[in-house]
């Protein structure tokens, strides 16, 4: 469980860096040649890649960590993000070597995503099929580490802002946050290696390796588990996306400090940590679906008042939207989703399965500000915003009625194949 929470705090650390910089620096840095809106609109894209790569890396790592083993994966997405994320601290701006900086700025951004989209399938099954009870739980402290790691990363942006000042911030203080990367690298993967195998996968491993690749079998026996299962996923991103990134540059628009603004979404990111395995746990006892179901409801009511909450001007009300959207209503939806990926598929095609499902419903998040950002640019309503939030709450409650309850599945029992 230490070994996923700190891996996950360590990959999102990075991975969530990017998108904080994407929202208040490198508008500036590398799109300086565009108006402002603009040039966000072009920093969110960037900021996208990350999650279109997403499902590369767990189709790549989940194939061979459903063959060879989480914890060689888990080994060697680590290393590709703390490499990927310290070279974009040494990257030069537009004004240093023109259109050449956002492209390779680019390039880092999706092998950042293949990294994240293959670790987090297998902390997860690390924590999970390591557990002998309470899954929900122990599962759970791989998605709590997304948000610690918000938390670290914000910390230390705004740190640095704050040290170097802000002329010095935007010529070179922006890669400090970066550069440190390659110290938490050193740090996960001395904690890292020194994890077993989990007993589940070398259970599977002791029996007949089967023909089929673990991506055959899960296209075609789970196609409708895997469309479900990203379907319950999505509105959690998209949640999270509006919150966490779009919803920063909304706020600084606004009129709003963007160190007040920063302050706000670290507050809400610790407070979510404690939530996520909160909710968590409580799924153990009554169940992923209702969690889900009533966070994703509650959402979709929320999505409405956001804004115009965001929109009084007041610290404390955008403070207080933060904290309901990214603390409490969020984690309902996300906390679960832990356990409840690594219940829906087989052993042998889990790491594939699970991974696949969630990196598809995390396209969400990269998604959501660059569609939001273009809806404000083309002169739309934040109303269009909130809809589209809702509908995507809408899918997720279908998608989850849908499936079974998993919170008492067996994991080392195999699945039957979808009708």
């Amino acid at each position: 469980m230490a070994s996923s929470f700190l891996g996950s705090v360590i990959e999102y650390y990075d991975f969530l860096l990017y998108a904080t910089a994407s929202a208040v620096v490198f508008n500036k840095v590398f799109f300086s040649n565009l108006s402002p809106l603009v040039a966000t609109v072009a920093s969110f894209g960037t900021f996208a890649t990350g999650y279109l790569a997403r499902p590369i890396g767990g189709i790549v790592f989940g194939h061979f960590g459903d063959r060879l083993g989480r914890k060689q994966m888990l080994v060697l997405t680590m290393i590709l993000m703390g490499v990927a994320s310290f070279l974009i601290g040494l990257l030069p701006t537009y004004a240093q070597i023109g259109t050449v900086a956002p492209v390779m700025l680019v390039l880092l951004r999706v092998l950042q995503g293949i990294a994240v989209g293959g670790e987090w399938g297998g902390a997860v099954l690390m924590s999970a099929e390591h557990a002998t009870g309470r899954r929900g739980l122990w599962a759970s402290f791989t998605n709590a580490g997304a948000p610690f790691g918000m938390v670290l990363s914000t910390a230390a942006l705004t740190g640095t802002a704050a040290a170097v000042g802000e002329e010095a911030f935007l010529s070179w203080g922006w890669r400090v946050p970066f550069l440190i990367s390659i110290l938490l690298l050193g740090l996960g993967l001395f904690v890292r290696m020194r994890v077993e195998e989990t007993p589940v996968f070398n259970a599977a491993r002791s029996q007949d390796a089967p023909r089929t690749a673990p991506l055959v079998d899960v296209l075609r026996n789970h196609p409708r588990t895997l469309l479900l299962a990203a379907g319950v996923g999505m509105s959690a991103f998209v949640a999270q996306g509006t919150l966490t990134t779009f919803l920063i540059s909304y706020g600084v628009q606004t009129g709003f400090a963007r160190q007040d603004v920063l302050n706000s979404l670290t507050l809400a990111s610790a407070l979510a940590v404690l939530s996520i395995v909160g909710w968590s746990a409580l799924s153990d006892r009554v169940g992923r679906r209702p969690i889900v179901l009533t966070g994703a409801l509650l959402m979709a009511v929320f999505a409405f008042a956001i804004f115009p909450m965001v929109g009084t001007g007041n610290v404390a009300v955008l403070t207080l939207t933060l904290v309901l959207g990214q603390s409490v209503l969020h984690p309902m939806m996300y906390g679960p989703l832990a356990a409840l990926y690594a219940e829906l598929f087989s052993t042998r095609s889990r790491y594939t399965g699970a991974s696949l499902g969630y990196q598809i419903a995390g396209l969400g998040a990269g998604l959501a500000p660059l569609l939001f950002a273009q809806i404000q640019a083309s002169g739309g309503s934040t109303i269009v915003v909130s809809a589209v939030i809702a509908g995507f709450c809408l899918l997720t409650v279908a998608c989850m009625l849908a499936l079974k309850e998993t919170s008492r599945a067996d994991l080392m029992g195999e699945l039957v194949p979808d009708a």
